[in-house]
């Protein structure tokens, strides 16, 4: 396997251990740790798009990087908010 492969790869097994895991109900879709294992393997997984130059999973990765970006900050906003 290439480094491109275990890049793909890895971000690959962090997004079904994410989903997996909210299937469980181990962990909520809203969840600081369900996010940012999203926005790593959606990550991992668009970085080995790049590098393999596939456009449309560049494009879904990318989406799925962003929306779980947002979700974070979202996430950290909505803190800070009952902080205060």
């Amino acid at each position: 396997m290439t480094q491109t492969d275990w890049i793909g790869f890895i971000g690959v097994t962090i997004l079904l251990i994410a989903y997996f895991l909210n299937l469980r109900n181990i962990l909520k879709k809203e969840s600081v740790t369900y996010l940012l294992l999203n926005f790593i393997g959606a990550g991992l997984a668009c970085l080995a798009s790049v590098l393999l130059n596939y456009l449309p999973f560049i494009i879904l990765e990318a989406s799925w990087t962003l929306v779980s970006a947002i979700g974070i900050f979202n996430y950290f906003n909505r803190l800070n908010k009952f902080k205060k």
